[in-house]
């Protein structure tokens, strides 16, 4: 019984330190990003925090990377937009404390559905972060950076499914991603928030995180009956279209931000 008490003392004694650790690394973020103007300080504090992708032999590394890109993704994502949102306190403060939800309440998860959200945020907050930053990119890079946001969200969701080919279909979705991200690097929009700083919504990630909800639905159907059913995909392409028939022809001439 002693011990049992014991182990129950150690167990909420490490829950409270992994909480405690998990809010200092965003607040510390925050800190770095209001004294320091270079974001490199930050970029690597969150990197810094995946130590333990590292902490095993060197064959393992290339896999425990990939494992955890899409954490990587949101971390450094969140690094972008915080500097993005400099001089607005208020839109700082709440990007941190998504990032608190983030690691304490979403990144855990192992649940499909939790497993689709996280794939989802790297997506958004992924093309949000790039779209934001690459204006004066060369082409070439922003590509590549759309292909590894879409690879690593592909994975991450295929991960949850009892799926052969995993690495083909997240190579196939990192070039529809890479080529959605070359069509944004010459045509895309951004609309301005208030009170965000130079945070800008782009029509890009709108319109990304669309249609990966839309794929994800399609492929989950297909998963569950062996075909596409259209009860379960209906809703989610009608959805999509519509979104952005919507974005395309009402929102592309409207003078609240362009890039």
């Amino acid at each position: 019984m002693e011990f049992l008490k014991s182990s129950k003392r150690r167990s909420l004694l490490s829950e409270l330190i992994y909480i405690l650790l998990n809010v200092a690394l965003a607040v510390a973020i925050l800190v770095v990003v209001w004294a320091i103007a270079s974001p490199i300080a930050a970029f690597a504090l969150v990197l810094l925090s995946k130590w333990r992708v590292l902490a095993v032999r060197p064959r393992y590394w290339f896999a425990n990377i990939q494992a955890n890109l899409v954490d990587i993704i949101v971390g450094v994502s969140t690094v972008v937009l915080l500097y993005a949102a400099s001089g607005a306190l208020a839109a700082q403060v709440v990007l941190t404390a998504f990032y608190i939800v983030w690691l304490l309440l979403i990144k855990p998860r192992s649940k499909r559905t939790y497993i689709a959200v996280q794939a989802g945020a790297a997506v958004f907050l992924g093309v949000t972060a790039l779209m934001t930053v690459s204006y004066d990119w060369i082409a070439s890079v922003v590509v590549l950076a759309m292909w590894l946001i879409g690879y690593s969200a592909a994975r991450h969701v295929l991960g949850s499914y009892e799926e052969a080919h995993i690495s083909f279909y997240s190579l196939v979705w990192g070039l529809v991603m890479a080529e959605l991200g070359w069509l944004a690097y010459h045509w895309t929009f951004a609309y301005e928030l208030p009170g965000v700083g130079d945070i800008k919504l782009s029509q890009t990630a709108i319109i990304v995180l669309a249609i990966s909800f839309m794929t994800e639905r399609i492929y989950a159907s297909f998963i569950k009956h062996g075909s596409v059913r259209s009860t379960d995909v209906t809703l989610p392409i009608l959805l999509t279209v519509s979104l952005i028939i919507v974005i395309l022809a009402f929102f592309n001439n409207v003078s609240i931000g362009a890039n």
